[in-house]
């Protein structure tokens, strides 16, 4: 717990580190240029450039960083406007009467312009213009500082949500499946099969796919299509080898990757809602895939007892995956038909 306390104090101590240092690059660039212009002018003296460009600039941004530090955060954003109104006009009549009397001191540099005298009215109203407008600046960046922050912290927020979001819906895939495949290895277990250690093994290898290869956001396509050969092979084993299946798999697939455990819930609908082993109506699987997009089809024919049945919780949260990863990248048409059931996804990778 300390350690990680400390980590969090080290990372506060260099981030404030690094804005302190870009706060001073940018104030010293301001200044060099200031003194830059000044110093061509012929008949500006040392003191006077010392006084024009570091003095005066200095208590200029001090006022800025009054109103930053100490201003803004006890009153503006506290919703004392009232208050924060009043300090600042103090602020700035200070301000204006202690750089007037500065001025009184340096009176040939100051306040003269033109070799003509400056009247203290009007160098109260120079002085009070020029505060107020390093308050509007110190406003100015606190407020974008926020914004952009406060936009930083929705968007971590935004996708903290949608992790857990997909974890949880991955979280289903796994208890989901297991269930349906753990149902169909007891009925071969049931029949006394002899393909039931086949059936365990087909089991094994896709859940060693789904705890160890799953984990990242996306996986190689080629791995994915293995994980679906293995499972239609379960589902073969099941049915007794009376199971009818047209799968192929159409174009080069390369390097291409995709969404883990996305396609099974169409090919698991299929099987459990669907007619399997009727040699005259297969399950229709095609897969075509170019260099950056994936074809997904899949029609199955429907049981005359289960024409309510829809797919559950799978199909569910599919569609839920897709809205996520692939937002404005897929399209999904599902047709729901009295004697078939037909889904076509197409997603770019």
């Amino acid at each position: 717990m300390q350690a990680l306390i400390s980590s969090e104090k080290q990372t506060r101590i260099i981030k404030t580190g690094w804005q302190v240092f870009w706060h001073l690059l940018f104030w010293m660039a301001i200044i060099s240029l200031l003194m830059y212009f000044a110093h061509n002018d012929s008949e500006m003296t040392t003191r006077a450039l010392m006084v024009k460009c570091l003095l005066y600039p200095a208590i200029n941004i001090s006022l800025f960083y009054i109103n930053f530090l100490f201003y803004i955060p006890t009153f503006l954003d506290k919703k004392r406007y009232w208050a924060y109104t009043l300090f600042t006009i103090i602020t700035i009549i200070i301000y204006s009467l202690g750089k007037y009397g500065i001025g009184l001191v340096y009176k040939d540099i100051v306040l003269v312009h033109m070799d003509k005298p400056i009247s203290f009215a009007s160098y109260f109203l120079i002085t009070a213009f020029t505060s107020l407008t390093f308050i509007f600046l110190s406003i100015v960046l606190k407020f974008s500082t926020d914004w952009f922050l406060n936009e930083r912290i929705q968007h971590d927020l935004e996708n903290q949500r949608l992790s857990a979001e997909l974890a949880f819906l991955k979280s289903q895939i796994n208890p989901h499946f297991l269930f349906n495949s753990l149902n169909s290895i007891y009925s071969l277990a049931y029949q006394r099969s002899e393909t039931t250690p086949e059936a365990i093994l087909k089991l094994s290898e896709i859940m060693r796919y789904m705890l160890y290869e799953c984990n990242d956001n996306k996986v190689d396509l080629s791995k994915e299509l293995q994980y679906l050969h293995n499972y239609i092979d379960l589902q073969k084993i099941r049915f007794g080898n009376k199971a009818f299946i047209d799968f192929k798999v159409m174009g080069n697939v390369t390097n291409q990757q995709i969404v883990p455990l996305l396609l099974i819930a169409f090919i698991e609908n299929a099987f459990k809602h669907g007619v399997a082993n009727d040699v005259t109506s297969p399950i229709k699987l095609l897969i075509n895939v170019d260099e950056s997009k994936l074809h997904f089809f899949i029609q199955n024919k429907k049981h005359t007892h289960n024409r309510d049945a829809s797919g559950g919780i799978g199909l569910n949260n599919v569609q839920r995956r897709l809205n996520l990863l692939y937002p404005d990248r897929y399209t999904l048409n599902i047709r729901d038909e009295a004697d078939s059931y037909t889904c076509e996804l197409s997603i770019v990778l």
